[in-house]
């Protein structure tokens, strides 16, 4: 069984539409958002997937979510005819946390074996072996200080320099402000990230904050050799559910 993220419909956020960042951005895909997560960014724009009721990490708005009305559990047959109703040949799978549903997303992908994968991921979970032999592409986005958590739950050894070592690894960046690239540069130079496969992403839910931010963040892409990303989901339908 699957636990997912609802959408505004209280239904399954499976839906269809184009990969907003990273590497994929602009491609048809299909979308899976699986529920819960093992860290809490403080501007994390999906809260709605781990800050349930009762849960006390921090986040800027403060919003609590009933965790009733915003999961919802399927078992993987049902998930894979919904995915293969949207027609798509590749499928990304984001969170929350999709790694800690590890076991249960391989039964899924055992029963889509034509269907090209990307994971979401925060870098801090290893896929077992099922489940890994599936994946395509992973898009890691290790979390810096601004996002509240602390290092030594966001930030494992063991899992970056694992990550950094598999060509399907790409690192995906959340900055917010300028100085903020003084920590990718160290991780860089810790971990050996291959510039090209190390994206920097605008923090933001509108328009107007990520036009801002990549004013400034371009220049540095440039100086320094990496790629940047836009959300091109906020620009196309801004910071909703299932788009």
């Amino acid at each position: 069984m699957l636990t997912l993220a609802t959408d505004d419909g209280g239904g399954p956020e499976i839906f269809a539409s184009v990969q907003g960042e990273g590497p994929s951005m602009g491609m048809p895909v299909s979308f899976m958002r699986l529920s819960r997560c093992n860290l809490a960014c403080i501007w994390c724009d999906t809260a709605y997937t781990w800050r349930f009721e009762g849960d006390n990490r921090p986040h800027r708005d403060g919003q609590t979510y009933d965790r009733k009305a915003n999961q919802v559990t399927l078992d993987e047959d049902e998930v894979a005819a919904r995915i293969m109703a949207l027609g798509q040949n590749r499928l990304v799978i984001t969170g929350g946390e999709p790694l800690l549903q590890a076991p249960a997303l391989a039964k899924l992908l055992d029963l889509l074996p034509d269907i090209g994968v990307e994971i979401e991921t925060n870098g801090t979970i290893k896929a077992p072996p099922r489940l890994d032999i599936r994946i395509d592409q992973f898009n890691v986005s290790p979390k810096l200080a601004h996002s509240g958590n602390p290092a030594e739950l966001a930030l494992i050894p063991e899992r970056l320099d694992a990550y950094a070592t598999d060509p399907r690894a790409w690192f995906k960046f959340v900055i917010a402000e300028p100085s903020d690239l003084d920590e990718v540069l160290a991780l860089r130079e810790r971990y050996r990230f291959r510039p090209d496969h190390v994206f920097l992403m605008p923090e933001g839910t509108d328009s107007e904050t990520l036009r801002a931010r990549e004013k400034w963040l371009a220049p540095l892409c440039v100086e320094h050799g990496f790629r940047m990303s836009d959300r091109l989901h906020i620009h196309l339908f801004g910071d909703t559910r299932g788009t």
